[in-house]
């Protein structure tokens, strides 16, 4: 049977893309996402490399230069002395006493935050009762915001207000002490005595940061699967076993990564060591370098001295971030957790 109807089909005219191609459209579509991802790129990765180069490189590659010179900071001479700086600071017993009180803290502060930060999340996260499904202690929720509540004071402020505590005459520990029949205590100078004066620092800066980590660590260890904590339980492991086993395995890269900035915060920690003892405690037993740096440039007006002062700071940081990544590594820690 012979179709006489009129056809209709439409014939492409000459030199035009075939119908669905699309080919006038796709290199449209290539170079906007080209320009998509460079303006990714330089919003996203340029603007706060920049940002670093500027307020973070080049400040220090300003103080090396400086700590190579005898500036005082408020002229314009500055004469180069090499690395006469250095080798005074080698022979500088009083910044050999800070340097070792800098490092003091950086050893035993983040240890101290790490493990009481650890028990108290382990708490609040599978230790409550035995019967039933695994939960943490009764009001975990409250345990939360008091514990956090010192992190959210300024510095400054735990410093004085422990430096009240610590009073010998009026303190508050000295009258709880004293109290409850502890007399040796009357009037104890907790700040002023060589053999407690950096053992009752510690204890302040630990107290300011035990719950900000506590926070942290609680929500990596609800991160993990809690039927490894019900099958450990159905073995007969405690709660200790189950936090060495389970909890701090399964949190070991958020517990590196606070390791880091907590030892970077102890080498830092010239706010609360200035409020509680502004001139370095007895026989200099609590100076640590960053007060001998604010004090050489602002007070004796040797900022050349300072800035080398920084410097040896700054790579002790750089050794011990470097050695915490080093043994981390050693012991197969990968993101969030271990290997």
């Amino acid at each position: 049977m012979t179709q006489t109807g009129p056809t209709t089909a439409a014939v492409p005219a000459a030199g035009s893309p075939p119908a669905g191609a699309g080919g006038g459209r796709r290199p449209a579509r290539r170079r906007r996402g080209g320009l998509d991802r460079t303006s990714l790129m330089v919003v996203f990765l340029g603007l706060p490399f920049a940002f670093y180069v500027v307020m973070v490189l080049y400040p220090f590659t300003q103080a090396t230069y400086y700590s190579l010179t005898a500036w005082t900071g408020f002229s314009a001479e500055q004469p180069f002395v090499g690395l006469g700086n250095y080798a005074r600071l080698a022979g500088d017993a009083r910044f050999l006493t800070a340097l070792g009180n800098s490092l003091t803290l950086l050893v035993v502060v983040p240890a101290l935050v790490m493990v009481a930060s650890f028990a108290l999340a382990c708490l609040l996260t599978f230790g409550g009762s035995t019967a039933g499904s695994v939960k943490g202690l009764r009001g975990t929720a409250f345990y939360r915001v008091v514990s956090f509540f010192p992190y959210v004071v300024p510095a400054i402020v735990i410093g004085i207000i422990w430096a009240q505590v610590y009073d010998p005459s009026g303190g508050l520990l000295n009258g709880v002490l004293t109290g409850v029949g502890l007399d040796r205590f009357t009037d104890f100078p907790w700040l002023g005595d060589v053999d407690t004066a950096m053992a009752a620092t510690i204890a302040v800066i630990v107290w300011a940061f035990v719950g900000f980590y506590m926070v942290l660590f609680v929500a990596s260890i609800q991160g993990i699967d809690p039927e490894l904590f019900e099958a450990a339980r159905l073995d007969g492991a405690g709660r200790v076993r189950s936090a060495l086993s389970i909890a701090l395995p399964g949190i070991a890269g958020s517990v590196r990564t606070a390791y880091v900035y907590m030892g970077i915060l102890a080498l830092d920690a010239f706010v609360y060591l200035q409020a509680l003892n502004p001139n370095g405690g007895p026989d200099s037993s609590t100076l640590v370098v960053t007060q001998q740096i604010f004090s050489t440039a602002f007070s004796q007006g040797q900022f050349g001295l300072a800035c080398a002062m920084g410097v040896v700071l700054a790579v002790v940081t750089l050794l011990f971030v470097g050695a915490v990544f080093g043994v981390a590594r050693l012991l197969g820690v990968r993101g969030g957790a271990r290997a």
